[in-house]
């Protein structure tokens, strides 16, 4: 079979190898769609703190089960499916007390260990997610950021009649706010730079607050009132955002830290004392997170379709990073067909 091996920052190669042979637990999966996201980005810049080279990349999938082993019972022959790319040890304390998500030596596939980027993968059938009838191959691919955004949204205790202010529009910004919407939030505000992802903000039925034209507290006052917003996520990942999702933030309100953050961040330590401010972490998702975001799909709850702006051939793998570096904001989602 053939798999997309990047073997140095910007460059993939095509290898023929071996497919594995299917063990008791396993099903091998015929590979359809893979997403591109940004921490995929990072490791196409080199600048990935805990990817080595050479790697496969692909870890937002959806597949079809084409075979499977004598122990497996939870699906059959041709199954659609996405996968939960966590590696876990399961004997850790995280893992030992239902935190298996942050394990002590979690391992990405496509990033510490070897990812779905290939016509077939051999996976444990613990793994799988399955995508009901009704939901296509694309929306399978867009399961995995959804359960990014729905960890996130179940990081705060009470979504329920909250204002919530979100800090960046890019797809994980876009689905953290359908999914508080679709939680009942009360008003969900989307603070935003570009103006194709503010377009498509509303295109999906949420306000925005244009950052570029726009004062940020002046935007807060005229979508919120005096009461403000009651929870801040941040969704670029940036010091400056981070530091700034701090500083708007009402007395008592709560800031959840989504994007991930590659250097250190100054945080008004006093500021957050005197506010009485919650600052919550959020790190991948759990099963859980994954049926949940299956939900959200085939409930429509929340729209995936209009946040995927391209497409490309497994074979032209590399197009899809030049596609999101030439085009920057105008780009939402790049989705990879495999078979």
């Amino acid at each position: 079979m053939k798999q997309a091996l990047m073997t140095k920052p910007a460059t993939i190669v095509f290898q023929e190898v071996e497919i594995p042979a299917v063990g008791a637990n396993q099903v091998k999966l015929a590979i359809k769609k893979i997403g591109v996201c940004g921490s995929d980005i990072h490791v196409y810049h080199g600048e990935h703190p805990y990817t080595q080279f050479p790697v496969v990349q692909g870890h937002e999938i959806a597949a079809e089960v084409i075979e499977i082993g004598a122990n497996v019972s939870s699906v059959q022959v041709g199954t659609n499916v996405t996968v939960q790319p966590q590696v876990v040890c399961g004997s850790c304390f995280p893992c030992q007390n239902g935190m298996y998500h942050v394990c002590e030596d979690l391992k990405v596939m496509g990033f510490q260990t070897t990812g779905l980027a290939s016509e077939y993968f051999v996976i444990d059938e613990d793994k799988l997610t399955v995508l009901p009838d009704g939901l296509s191959f694309d929306e399978g691919a867009m399961i995995e950021p959804l359960a990014v955004a729905v960890h996130a949204v179940k990081r705060v205790s009470v979504i329920h009649n909250k204002n919530v202010l979100v800090i960046g529009g890019g797809p994980i910004g876009n689905l953290v706010a359908q999914t508080a919407k679709a939680y009942g939030a009360s008003k969900v505000v989307v603070s935003e730079l570009s103006e194709t992802r503010l377009a498509m903000a509303k295109e999906v039925g949420l306000e925005v607050i244009d950052g570029k034209n726009e004062d940020l507290q002046e935007g807060i006052s005229k979508h919120f009132g005096m009461q403000k917003a009651d929870i801040i996520f941040e969704c670029v990942g940036s010091s400056f955002t981070v530091a700034n999702a701090i500083n708007i933030a009402r007395k008592g309100s709560t800031v959840v830290i989504v994007g991930v953050v590659s250097n250190l961040t100054e945080i008004n330590m006093g500021f957050v004392q005197d506010h009485e401010l919650q600052i919550l972490g959020t790190a991948m998702y759990q099963s859980q997170d994954f049926d949940a975001a299956v939900d959200l799909l085939t409930e429509q709850k929340v729209e995936v379709n209009t946040l995927i702006t391209n497409h490309v051939k497994f074979e032209n793998y590399l197009e899809a990073y030049h596609i999101i570096e030439e085009n920057k904001d105008k780009v939402m989602k790049v989705i990879i067909d495999v078979n």
